[in-house]
């Protein structure tokens, strides 16, 4: 379950992203964000994945409130759900596999299983053949499936 209630993000310049924002998400809920450019879409996404804080207002994500939550949980919360960002945050000196493979080996997974799990996220996304390739050389549905994996 996601919750904000009265949450409010300003940026600096008094530039306010958003005001007095109040919904609930339960769990298994499918929701779609909407809205023209500058709306505040990204902003929310944002403080969903605790990459910002709001300004005011309570985010609560699975009973835990973000606001209050340690900065070495933060990566534990945000495993619990996908984000992918407008700009993919691929890393451009790494071939797909090796986009896929690297968080896997920072959490720790065992490395004789990074291969068949990366194969298969590669696969799911209809990018197996091009585990080899570079980013660049993706189009722009590709990268964002590649992101996605």
């Amino acid at each position: 379950m996601i919750k904000f209630d009265q949450v409010y993000k300003r940026y600096p310049g008094n530039l306010e992203a958003l005001q007095n924002i109040t919904f609930e998400i339960n769990t298994g809920e499918l929701i779609f964000v909407t809205g023209p450019s500058g709306a505040g879409k990204s902003t929310l996404l944002k403080l969903i994945a605790a990459i910002e804080p709001p300004t005011h207002g309570t985010i609560i994500f699975e009973n835990q409130n973000l606001g209050q939550i340690k900065s070495d949980a933060i990566p534990y919360v945000r495993r619990k759900f996908g984000l992918v960002f407008q700009d993919h945050k691929l890393l451009y000196d790494r071939n797909c596999f090796e986009n896929i493979a690297l968080p896997l080996e920072i959490n720790g997974v065992n490395i004789a299983d990074i291969k068949g799990r990366v194969r298969a996220a590669l696969d799911k996304v209809g990018l197996l053949n091009r585990e080899k390739s570079m980013p660049i050389s993706l189009s722009g549905g590709e990268q964002q499936r590649l992101a996605i994996a």
